[in-house]
């Protein structure tokens, strides 16, 4: 099962309350969420697709949806995030005439109908899911055959350096983990999603101190809510520790962040699930065989 330890299990409360509150300032911290949305509508480039009903899932503030807006002028619109306090900002900075149905869920648990939406974009967000076999089944069972998912994660090399620097300070988790992009692959065809393609991309952004890093982790709400966390505040022993261990990673006067970018995609176009025999073997209809053709 693709699914992290105990002490690096997130709690979800926690993190539904950190993006509530980061919400009305999130957009001023998020370079990289921008640059890499935009990556990814990039690749809607490649693909012929006209839908009906489009789900943005982890749509934050709404920023990325407008974009899919005025990409599918004739589709209707689902935002669907863990925190409400970002999806009323969304709702307020959607286009004239343009309705956004918003929905307070988890990714892991979408109160979607099976087969209702023709594509699922998620930019971003999947990182905050603890199984992705769970989150990718239920990808499948909402988007309807024929349907494209479209998505962004981060991976395990993400904040390597202030992972590492942590590490020299104390012993308790502080940064997420993250899965490897096989991992990723591997619980897509298991979830049944046909075709998958993954490629990763690294992203260095640049600080003058860790502390800076720090509070634009915390501005976005990418805060440390690991089952593992220490539970009392950080003494400034500990964080002295952390600045000085982070200077080993300076160069020309500035401090690297790496995040790690997994982009993928897959179709729901056979119900590999169900067509699974008892020897392994895959039954595909010919039914299916044909819609797939028509659709390449």
């Amino acid at each position: 099962m693709t699914k992290f330890d105990a002490s690096l299990r997130l709690d979800k409360r926690l993190v539904r309350r950190s993006f509530d509150r980061a919400a009305p300032h999130c957009d001023e911290a998020a370079v990289l969420e921008r640059e890499v949305g935009s990556r990814l509508l990039e690749r809607l480039d490649l693909i012929r697709s006209s839908p009906a009903l489009v789900c943005d899932l982890g749509c934050g503030t709404g920023a990325t949806t407008r974009e899919l807006m005025r990409r599918y002028r004739r589709a209707r619109f689902i935002g669907v995030d863990l925190a409400p306090e970002m999806l009323k900002i969304a709702r307020r900075r959607m286009p004239l005439l343009r309705k956004l149905w918003a929905v307070s869920a988890d990714a892991e648990a979408l109160p979607l109908a099976d087969g209702s939406c023709d594509l699922v974009f998620s930019n971003l967000s999947l990182q905050w899911c603890q199984d992705l076999e769970r989150v990718f089944g239920e990808l499948w069972r909402v988007l309807r055959p024929g349907g494209l998912l479209m998505f962004s994660t981060l991976g395990p090399d993400t904040l390597s350096e202030l992972r590492a620097s942590w590490g020299r300070a104390d012993s308790y988790s502080h940064i997420n983990a993250f899965f490897d992009m096989h991992d990723v692959g591997d619980a897509m065809l298991r979830a049944g999603l046909g075709d998958p393609v993954l490629d990763v991309e690294r992203f260095t952004m640049t600080y003058r101190d860790v502390i800076t890093l720090m509070r634009d982790l915390k501005t976005l709400g990418a805060v440390n809510v690991t089952a593992g966390r220490a539970m009392g505040l950080t003494g400034k022993g500990r964080l002295r520790a952390v600045v000085d261990a982070y200077e080993q990673f300076r160069a020309e006067d500035i401090l690297p962040a790496t995040y790690e970018v997994v982009y993928g995609h897959a179709w729901r176009s056979v119900d590999v699930r169900q067509a699974r025999r008892a020897d392994g073997a895959v039954g595909v209809p010919l039914s299916e065989i044909r819609r797939a053709g028509r659709r390449q």
